[in-house]
């Protein structure tokens, strides 16, 4: 007995992209598996209604409907709370959930009983994340024009071309883990011929970086000494730290923002894991930017939404084979066969299921195994 899949519209503020693609649609079909769609979900992507229509989904009005009749959801975006008011305990959502910044939401999913799914934690065997890294390297790529955008003096920055010119110096650009984010946004920004940075505590890594680059890329052992001093020295630092499934670490303190050029920007891709820079708070595309210490912040939390086209497509990518799997399948015997998809398994049965999820939530942690008997 396959699973009904159904894909609500977005909600978060100036979020455009959408769980699946008309091409996703058809593949779905293509095994059997029904897939409704919210009319209008997918307008934020250029993708229409009658797109969806054409690969087999069937289109219905409301996100309510949407909700109510499938037995698996995929969202981009962890839901907001008008949404929690859909959840239910034979329900299944696969989705972004970042848990560990939004605690509220996980009450929400334990309350209900409810199953989640959060890309972020599905976890290959050589520890990659196969479901974060298009949307990190969506993420990268952009930090870096954003970065280059408020770094202009109409935007408030200090003035300086991230490339320089002939006869004059480039921008210094830090970018602080070297993971799929970092390495993105280190690529792009050495590609306009800044002055890079890239900090890791994994030198095997930057070995790597290394290796690839051929000294464009200055690879930096990280510890607290050797942040203090690039982060001083820089006109944009990008906030590239990761730890699946749980809180950012703050690796740049209040301190070192302070002690920044004035007009200098940060741009903290880990905002929606609590971020990594101490004086960062969430903002939105509707509002994306603010001053501390004299150093313009951007930490806008669903930055990939701000080109939904490329976003949706590079997610479909990786998600659609897990999407399929679970539709098929079934959640238990889908998690059973894929131990990565295990990983993703945040919440089941009213536990919190993955290790490090409990661990930054605080709360009592439950083997999936256990309660794998009650999952559809």
């Amino acid at each position: 007995m396959t699973l009904r899949v159904g894909v609500p519209t977005e909600t978060k503020v100036d979020e455009f992209r959408v769980a699946l693609t008309p091409e996703g649609v058809r593949e779905l079909n293509m095994h059997g598996v029904e897939v409704l769609v919210q009319a209008g979900a997918g307008a934020g992507s250029s993708l229409s209604d009658e797109d969806y229509r054409r690969a087999g989904a069937e289109i219905v009005d409301s996100a309510a409907e949407v909700w109510e009749r499938a037995e698996l959801i995929c969202k981009v975006k962890e839901p907001l709370e008008h949404e929690f008011a859909y959840f239910r305990d034979d329900l299944t959502l696969f989705t972004f959930l970042h848990l560990a910044a939004y605690p509220g939401v996980a009450d929400a999913l334990l309350a209900a009983g409810m199953t989640g799914i959060a890309y972020e934690t599905v976890q290959l065997d050589n520890a990659s994340l196969p479901l974060l890294a298009p949307m990190s390297e969506v993420a990268g790529r952009m930090s870096v024009q954003i970065g280059a955008h408020y770094l202009e003096r109409h935007n408030g920055g200090r003035g300086v071309l991230l490339g320089g010119a002939p006869g004059v110096r480039p921008a210094r650009v830090v970018v602080l883990g070297a993971g799929n984010v970092g390495w993105n946004a280190a690529w792009m920004a050495a590609g306009l011929a800044a002055e890079v940075d890239l900090l890791d505590k994994n030198v095997d890594r930057l070995r790597h970086v290394d290796q690839i680059q051929m000294g464009r890329i200055t690879t930096l052992a990280s510890n607290r000494g050797t942040v203090e001093r690039v982060v001083t020295e820089a006109d944009l630092v990008i906030g590239a730290v990761l730890v699946p499934g749980g809180r950012a670490p703050v690796v740049v303190t209040d301190e070192m923002v302070a002690s920044m050029k004035p007009g200098s920007v940060v741009v903290d891709i880990a905002i929606d894991q609590g971020g990594c820079i101490e004086t960062s708070h969430e903002t939105t595309h509707e509002d994306p930017v603010y001053e501390k210490h004299g150093v313009l912040h951007y930490a806008v939390g669903n930055m990939p939404g701000a080109v939904p086209n490329t976003s949706t497509y590079a997610l479909t990518n990786v998600t659609l084979p897990y999407l399929a799997e679970l539709a098929r399948l079934g959640v238990a015997a889908a998690v059973r066969a894929d131990a990565p998809l295990a990983l993703g398994v945040n919440t089941a049965g009213g536990h919190v299921v993955n290790a490090a999820v409990a661990e930054a939530l605080s709360r009592p942690y439950a083997e999936l195994a256990t309660i794998m008997d009650g999952l559809a």
